[in-house]
């Protein structure tokens, strides 16, 4: 029996996870979960899963979530907290020797190389459950790294996939969080409008899988069944399909090396259509920001989550507009930071003053709308 410790219990990836654990209730059990303020949904999970300890992160802090990933016994977490917020659970989760099942992206882009130090020094594993990353992992565990040329990820082009650049300016919160195939928090659905998600998952390829960022390519696929590809030395491409269910990508993680059977949507062939496309660079101007902020390496990465963080949440209290968030991405960017990144304080230090420019920066678009 796995024990799991599941942040975020009442989000989508929390839901999720809970629904594995239902379908193997020989193989997981849950003995610890955290939402942020959820209360009365973490205690229907925990009374029906007879879940001993549970946390609110929102009333005991950052510390709390910590302190309870610390001290309970278990085999594996898994971290479904939103943003820069994760970290400090994942750092938390290594520390004491148990396995990391990552939907928290952040944790990675911010302190990637740390990360995963700080993984190989506890002997602990770090298993991506972002379907994209989920699917190059496996695909990466059965071919040759001598073989592999370019990784492909795959986006499903978020809510405004077919408006024109021009249309952004108006596009309101509502336009943005109706995402057209899945169901996401607010935060991740706005990032897939803009495609800064797919930004912070390049930067997670980079470092989760040691690869060139200019050997990392991204596409537009509408039915997002295929997650990611593989292009290897002879030519040839291999790809990760399913549907569009986290709780395949969720399963993989809690049982690997295992695989185990699953009553989660398979993929049927009868009239399947699978269409690619380049994403206009002009229109999603978040991909290359990204690839300059891991480019340059050190605090970039950190600053771009953290001035996509902040934009974000004034686009949400609509003080900015749309486009207004690249654009306070790319300002921060524009800044001097450091190069080398040495250690966690050093990542905490400057997401902190990243979201200050970011703020300072939102300031001013703020009064032109």
């Amino acid at each position: 029996m796995k024990r799991i410790i599941l942040l975020g219990a009442t989000g989508s990836i929390g839901r999720s996870t809970l629904d594995v654990v239902r379908a193997h209730p020989d193989r997981f059990c849950v003995v610890a979960a955290s939402a942020h303020t959820n209360a009365r949904s973490l205690a229907r999970a925990a009374d029906e899963l007879t879940i001993p300890r549970v946390v609110l992160a929102g009333e005991s802090g950052v510390e709390g979530l910590c302190r309870m990933v610390a001290e309970t016994e278990a085999e594996i977490v898994v971290n479904a907290v939103a943003g820069a917020a994760g970290l400090r659970p994942s750092i938390a989760a290594l520390e004491s020797g148990k396995d990391l099942a990552l939907a928290n992206k952040e944790t990675i882009v911010m302190a990637g190389e740390l990360v995963r130090g700080l993984a190989t020094e506890h002997e602990c594993l770090l298993l991506p459950i972002d379907s994209e990353h989920s699917a190059l992992f496996f695909l990466l565990d059965r071919i040759d790294r001598s073989r592999i040329r370019r990784l492909v990820l795959t986006a499903s082009g978020g809510a405004f996939r077919d408006a024109e650049i021009a249309e952004l300016e108006r596009v309101t919160v509502e336009d943005a969080l109706a995402h057209p195939t899945w169901s996401m928090g607010p935060k991740i659905t706005i990032d897939s409008a803009t495609m800064a998600n797919k930004g912070l998952e390049i930067i997670e390829a980079v470092r989760l899988f040691d690869m060139p960022v200019d050997a990392i390519d991204v596409y537009i696929h509408r039915q997002s069944t295929v997650h990611a590809l593989v292009r290897t030395v002879d030519g040839s491409m291999y790809a990760q399909m399913s549907a569009p269910d986290m709780r395949i990508p969720i399963q993989h993680a809690l049982s690997y090396p295992e695989e185990l059977p699953s009553i989660f949507g398979g993929v049927e062939l009868d009239g399947l259509e699978l269409t690619f496309e380049a994403p206009d660079p002009h229109k999603y101007p978040a991909l290359d920001l990204a690839r300059r902020a891991i480019a340059l390496g050190g605090e970039y990465p950190v600053v771009y989550n953290a001035a996509n963080e902040t934009a974000v949440e004034a686009f949400v209290e609509r003080r900015i507009r749309f486009p207004a968030i690249a654009t306070i991405i790319e300002g921060c960017l524009a800044a001097d930071w450091e190069k080398l990144l040495l250690s966690f304080e050093q990542v905490f230090d400057a997401d902190a003053r990243a979201r200050r420019r970011a703020r300072a920066l939102i300031a001013r678009h703020t009064n032109t709308i």
